[in-house]
């Protein structure tokens, strides 16, 4: 039973200070003034621009991968009935098994397939919400749980110069 325990401290230790390496990258959407940061050793492929410029999505080697984007609230969403709309008609393919909304905030989870898939949304001005959304493969989720807070907890709305 000891031998257990020191193999299981072992291994958070590990994954711990494997996790503290990861080097942090802040993006900053010019469109939108979206910013989120994230472990840009673990998210290495940048996926081209769309051509609107609304935001960017990276890759990992292992099937994860965050996307961090603004848009217009077109809909006149509050935080609330953006959680309410998305559990009532989630994307194709997704099960919403988690939503919360708060003042300016919403945050949806759930399986999408395979993956697990975790979207937040910030409400700010000039009708703009910023969202930040992670997903990855369910067997990796003791890797990827630890990250996500950290991620989601990052996005916030620009100011100073990068606000236009």
């Amino acid at each position: 039973m000891q031998n257990l325990r020191r193999i299981g401290l072992s291994a958070a230790l590990l994954f711990l200070t494997t996790t503290a390496l990861a080097k942090p990258f802040t993006y900053v959407n010019a469109r939108f003034g979206t910013v989120c940061t994230f472990p840009d050793q673990i998210f290495t492929e940048r996926m081209p621009e769309p051509e609107n410029g609304d935001g960017l999505e990276w890759h990992s080697a292992d099937g994860a991968s965050v996307a961090c984007y603004g848009s217009y609230n077109a809909l006149d969403d509050t935080p609330k009935s953006l959680v309410e709309n998305e559990k009532a008609s989630p994307e194709p393919g997704e099960e919403v098994t988690y939503g919360k909304a708060g003042k300016n905030w919403a945050v949806l989870s759930g399986m999408k397939g395979d993956k697990i898939f975790y979207r937040r949304s910030v409400f700010g001005r000039k009708d703009v919400i910023h969202s930040v959304f992670i997903e990855y493969p369910a067997a990796l989720k003791a890797k990827y749980d630890p990250l996500v807070g950290t991620i989601a907890g990052s996005l916030h709305e620009a100011s100073g110069p990068h606000w236009k």
